[in-house]
């Protein structure tokens, strides 16, 4: 059995096999870029999850030592760390300092 194919025909069924692989990559680039965005905003939750507990743990530690405290010192160790915690917190994520910031030689790679 012989194939008698003309050079049209043979440039038309590339074409097709090229438009065939451009569609299934773009397939797979559209699903990666769906997963990383699910991701981001699961990681963004989770985030969020953990500040509203954290600051809720630390609201009820002080609200504890406010109502139940005779001794002034543990009033003011209970409003004292968590504001030297979160001072500390958001001076990091705000200050960029010299050695946060890493140079390669010749660009991006």
């Amino acid at each position: 059995m012989t194939i008698n194919l003309s050079p049209t025909e043979i440039i038309a069924a590339i074409g097709v096999l090229l438009a065939l692989v451009m569609v299934w990559r773009s397939g797979t680039r559209r699903a990666r870029r769906a997963a990383d965005a699910a991701h981001a905003a699961s990681r963004l939750a989770s985030l969020a999850g953990q500040v509203f507990i954290t600051a809720g743990v630390i609201v009820g530690v002080q609200w504890v030592a406010m109502t139940y405290a005779a001794n002034t010192t543990l009033f003011w160790v209970a409003l004292a760390v968590p504001a030297l915690i979160t001072a500390y917190v958001v001076t990091r994520a705000l200050a960029v300092t010299s050695l946060d910031v890493t140079y390669r030689r010749g660009g991006r790679r």
